[in-house]
């Protein structure tokens, strides 16, 4: 099973200040919807409360917290107390591929297990952040595929899609 990362960082792994996002990219989010659709997503509780507290429809969404005895009214929602919790519950539901989705700490936890990285490159610094992506060795992954956007009047910024598979993975 493939563990992949999703996240939309600036040149300088900026993704969020105040449990917000940095920018809003239409075509960034549309990537987003068609690559997790049908697919187990897991965040970290602070990523869910900035999505409004609402599961992503049409996936299952997997949350971690610390707080124990959490409960959704969404079927699609099920409560984790860590990342191995979380990932285990994602493989029963036996789909291909598991999309890790924030925030800064989960992704610092899930870098060294995973298989892919989705990332949307935003061409900006972001000095005001307070939330960043961890910098990964890119002699470790292939850069298998990359699209390049401008900036627009629906983008402020120019950004670049791309999707990293690390060298040698074993899928697990």
């Amino acid at each position: 099973m493939l563990i992949s990362l999703i996240v939309a960082a600036s040149s300088n792994n900026a993704i969020g200040k105040d449990n917000q996002l940095l920018w809003h990219l239409p075509t960034d989010l549309k990537f987003f919807k068609n690559t997790t659709w049908a697919l187990p997503v897991i965040m970290g509780r602070k990523t869910f409360d900035s999505v409004g507290g609402k599961p992503l429809q049409g996936r299952t969404n997997i949350i971690i917290s610390r707080q124990q005895g959490l409960t959704s009214a969404y079927e699609n929602v099920w409560f984790a107390s860590s990342l191995e919790e979380a990932i285990a519950q994602a493989k029963k539901l036996a789909t291909k591929e598991i999309i890790i989705a924030g925030g800064a700490n989960i992704y610092e936890q899930a870098l060294p297990i995973a298989n892919r990285i989705y990332l949307t490159r935003v061409h900006a610094n972001i000095e005001a952040a307070d939330a960043f992506f961890p910098s990964f060795d890119v002699n470790e992954w292939n850069l298998s595929k990359t699209s390049d956007f401008n900036a627009d009047e629906k983008h402020a910024y120019s950004f670049s899609i791309q999707v990293w598979d690390r060298i040698n993975s074993e899928i697990v």
